[in-house]
């Protein structure tokens, strides 16, 4: 990762970043929709462009110079808020690979509240946002189906996350849940909350009614788009049910899908590049330590279409999908 230049030499070009950096952020401030995404774009480009001439002068490589230039957008998430001073100074690094970050809303697996209250901290600072909603799991299990009184028992315990949760009726009822904290955190209308949905060898029906009905309910509502964060391994089966979920809701929309796997990550290389056309985000590096600003955070390091994944008005930059044939069970 592109760290702040130590180098004699380089001193002028990181002053010169610095000054984007700045700039940046006071074009976030004074603009907003298209004309904030079009500053923020123009200004990544040119720091972009700086940092590849300091890095040919410290001879240090700079992929995500190049990455950010091709309109690659890195990011990051993190299971706890890092903190404001440490985003901030994240944010305006010389040479600073990441534009968004996750934001986790508390969740049934999830239930750390570290993010809450963050969204326009983040905003104001310039980052753009991923909003993850960690759900139900099957945590390598076979979901059993269970009495409405040993339900109620878990979701009223400490740890409101249990396979034996994963029914249709819970994903809509996951799904208010959903809604009402992005609503809480004052995110936008439509804008994309994804499903987190971690891999699974084979997956359960009950599965695929629960994610299935978590996106339905948000589609219904209609003040919020469902998005899914998932591996490959599983890819392409939700990809299909939750395109047939937008069918289904007479939206002629692709779903925003977030793919995960470390097979074939590159720096530099696009999200389509994880091998599924459908894929706006890659997250290909998961549990590293990375320094900006000479402050280390473990992470996981992404790749997104969009500056700010979440955002309905980001330009999109995936290839259209043909509709799926089938779209009922």
């Amino acid at each position: 990762m592109a760290q702040p230049f130590r180098h004699p030499a380089a001193r002028g070009a990181a002053a010169l970043i610095v000054g984007i950096a700045g700039l940046a952020m006071a074009c976030g401030r004074s603009s907003t929709g298209p004309d904030r995404d079009a500053a923020d774009s123009e200004v990544a480009t040119v720091a972009a462009k700086v940092a590849q001439v300091a890095a040919a002068v410290t001879g240090q490589k700079s992929p995500m110079a190049d990455a950010q230039q091709a309109g690659k957008n890195m990011g990051f998430d993190t299971h706890t808020y890092p903190g404001d001073k440490t985003m901030a100074a994240w944010k305006a690094a010389p040479g600073a690979p990441y534009r968004w970050v996750g934001y986790y809303l508390p969740s049934p697996c999830h239930k750390d509240k570290s993010w809450t209250g963050k969204r326009q901290t983040l905003v104001e600072m310039g980052w753009g946002l991923a909003v993850v909603y960690v759900g139900q799991q099957t945590w390598g299990r076979t979901p059993r189906a269970i009495p409405a009184s040993r339900t109620a028992a878990i979701l009223k315990s400490s740890k409101p996350c249990n396979a034996d949760l994963l029914t249709a009726e819970r994903g809509r009822a996951d799904g208010d849940d959903a809604i009402a904290a992005t609503e809480r955190e004052g995110f936008p209308p439509r804008s994309i909350v994804f499903l987190d949905i971690e891999r699974m060898e084979k997956m359960p029906t009950a599965m695929r009614d629960y994610y299935r009905a978590w996106a339905k309910r948000l589609l219904e509502d209609g003040r919020y788009r469902p998005g899914v964060y998932v591996h490959a391994h599983n890819a392409q089966a939700v990809y299909d049910d939750v395109k047939a979920e937008f069918f289904l809701a007479g939206l002629d929309e692709e779903p925003r899908i977030w793919v995960a796997t470390g097979r074939g990550w590159e720096e530099g290389k696009a999200p389509q590049d994880v091998g599924f056309a459908f894929a706006g985000v890659w997250q290909g590096v998961i549990d590293v330590a990375r320094t900006v600003a000479d402050i280390k955070l473990p992470l996981d390091v992404n790749v997104s279409a969009w500056s700010s994944p979440s955002d309905p008005d980001s330009p999109v930059d995936v290839p259209a999908v043909p509709p799926v044939d089938r779209v009922g069970e």
